[in-house]
């Protein structure tokens, strides 16, 4: 079946389990409310590391992926997909972290690398790249983020598929670029991975606090901050307005990579929380296409 995937951050740790439990309960009413709960069949569970001391919104300690699928499962009996940093791990932690996934019925994991402030290969655990070759006995489906404006993308992701890569997560997407990236990329290779298209709500308190421009910033990149420029336009529309907006880089970056015979995928974020107005956002999306349904309107 066609993934439709929910970003579920983990709560934060000194909430534990409890706050867990009423994150998934307000997400299952939320789905019930907007008439999703059909069409979401996956969780995405990040494992959170500390990243550049300027984020704009306080990290605190998270509870653990795992502890948190373990928390939600019974609320949200959905797939479970998590993002498992391998830099910091040796081969054997990481042996037994997926063995344990496994036991939770967890089968895919995304396999991510270093904060950006570090360089490929730092860390002292496994790389990325290492993780999906090495770890395909404990880990059957085993996936990459997919940062389709990143400088070298094409041939880093090329590596990853090589390595073992069945699945990719793209950063939020802001723009078509990834049309263009992954219509070269078709050329290049007759691996077709699935693709999981990631959009997310852009709530009003984007304009202040700035969390989702500091995900996506790359320095220097014209394109990355084109990109932040519509997030801020976004970030002041009214919300149907937004919609709109939202709906059409969603039909334009869906309906053209459907055609590239890639295995398509939505994955729903909400960095700032979930909110009534995040899932009308996904709602909307949704309606307008769906791997799912497979349904197009014309927005």
């Amino acid at each position: 079946m066609s993934t439709v995937a929910l970003e579920f951050v983990p709560p934060n740790a000194d909430g534990g389990i409890e706050k867990a439990r009423h994150e998934a309960e307000k997400v299952k009413s939320l789905l019930v409310k907007h008439s999703i709960d059909d069409q979401v069949n996956a969780l995405i569970i990040p494992g959170i590391i500390e990243e550049d001391p300027d984020r704009p919104v306080t990290l605190n300690r998270k509870l653990d992926p795992l502890e948190t699928w373990e928390a939600v499962r019974d609320f949200l009996p959905l797939e479970c997909r998590v993002t498992q940093v391998t830099a910091f791990h040796s081969e054997s932690r990481l042996t037994d972290r997926f063995r344990t996934l496994r036991e939770a019925d967890i089968n895919h994991a995304v396999c991510v690398g270093v904060p950006r402030t570090m360089d490929d290969g730092e860390g002292g655990g496994v790389p990325p790249g290492d993780a999906l070759q090495n770890f395909k006995d404990e880990m059957p489906s085993r996936g990459v983020i997919l940062i389709p404006t990143r400088e070298g993308e094409h041939g880093r992701f090329q590596y990853k598929l090589d390595k073992g890569a069945d699945f990719a997560m793209s950063q939020m997407l802001f723009s078509d670029k990834i049309v263009g990236f992954l219509r070269e990329m078709s050329q290049q290779t007759d691996k077709r991975p699935e693709i999981l298209l990631s959009f997310c709500h852009v709530p009003k308190i984007e304009k202040e606090k700035g969390l989702i421009r500091w995900l996506i910033k790359d320095d220097g990149n014209p394109l990355v901050e084109k990109e932040m420029a519509f997030v801020s336009k976004l970030a002041e529309m009214d919300p149907e307005d937004k919609l709109n907006e939202m709906k059409e880089l969603y039909l334009r970056v869906v309906e053209s990579v459907n055609d590239l015979g890639f295995p398509v995928g939505i994955h729903l974020e909400a960095p700032y929380g979930f909110s009534d107005p995040a899932f009308r956002t996904f709602a909307g999306l949704l309606e307008a296409w769906s791997p799912v349904k497979q349904n197009v309107t014309s927005g």
